[in-house]
């Protein structure tokens, strides 16, 4: 699968642009205002967009804590949220804010609908080979998600400008749910759409949720392709990135090639030929929390 690497030397994708439109013309060059960056190569996927692959400055996970157990803290409750900031942007969205030792979304009851000062969070490193532990909770009827191994992408807009697509589109996604009051829970195959599932794919068994405004603990490990969710303790799915099998379930999904066939493109390559990317959370439009954010290499 040919790859589109675009080393940005700016955060802000749109900013750098200015106006300057990109045509993303198989094997020409793209530029960030007047800095060549890299041609681009054509998608293998039928009826893909050209894209590039931002890779933006990322933060030094040595300036990160250590605790006891080898896990590097990511977020203890720093009113700064050191190390994080907006998908596709410089900077921390407003609606994200600090309360209580946790992260929070400040819904706006929107849905998928982001404002500006939305949008969702990622942490500025990329990793390959780990063990995530969190806390989240959701609001009655919330809906959110946990991404990793996500990228940066971007494509061409109707007005010429490069654009960011969402995240979810090269990122597996842990779903965040309020099983018992959205109705994503009721929507899918098989419960794949609440908590703790591999979103719209795989659903997560035994399904362990506490209900809305309590604490839930969730797992991901990522090790050489397998990955295992565990929700409040106890392992729940199974699955095994870059093999057949995870190309058919995509193409059984709604990330299909004939559906949304960027999704299919970036999905069945994953964190990229490197197999690392970003750590996210999701602005799905309703109040959420996490906290004791913490990574474990396993490299």
């Amino acid at each position: 699968m040919k790859k589109i690497i675009f080393c940005a030397a700016a955060l802000m994708l749109m900013a750098a642009c200015g106006n300057k439109k990109q045509e993303l013309v198989i094997g020409d060059p793209v530029y960030v205002g007047e800095q060549t960056i890299v041609e681009v190569n054509e998608p293998s996927t039928p009826n893909c967009p050209a894209y590039v692959v931002v890779n933006n400055p990322e933060v030094d996970l040595s300036a990160f804590p250590i605790d006891e157990e080898g896990y590097h803290i990511l977020f203890n409750g720093n009113e700064k949220m050191q190390g994080w900031r907006g998908y596709g942007k410089e900077g921390i969205p407003s609606r994200w804010v600090v309360e209580d030792g946790a992260i929070k979304f400040l819904g706006t009851g929107l849905g998928e609908g982001q404002l500006a000062e939305g949008g969702d969070l990622i942490f500025a490193h990329q990793f390959q080979n780990f063990i995530l532990e969190l806390e989240w909770k959701v609001s009655k009827g919330g809906n959110s998600g946990i991404f990793y191994l996500a990228k940066e992408i971007a494509t061409k807009a109707e007005d010429g400008t490069l654009r960011y697509e969402p995240i979810y589109l090269s990122s597996p996604e842990y779903q965040v749910l309020d099983n018992a009051n959205h109705p994503d829970a009721f929507l899918g195959i098989d419960g794949n759409r609440q908590s703790a599932s591999l979103y719209d794919m795989i659903p997560a068994k035994p399904q362990n949720q506490k209900p809305f405004g309590e604490w839930n603990k969730a797992r991901i490990m990522v090790y050489k392709g397998t990955v295992v969710h565990a929700q409040n303790d106890a392992n729940v799915l199974e699955y095994h990135l870059w093999t057949p099998k995870w190309t058919d379930m995509l193409q059984a999904s709604k990330f299909s090639a004939e559906a949304w066939p960027i999704g299919f493109e970036l999905l069945n390559n994953c964190g990229g030929d490197e197999h690392k990317g970003y750590i996210g959370i999701q602005d799905h439009g309703d109040d959420v929390w996490y906290r004791n954010i913490r990574i474990k290499l396993m490299d």
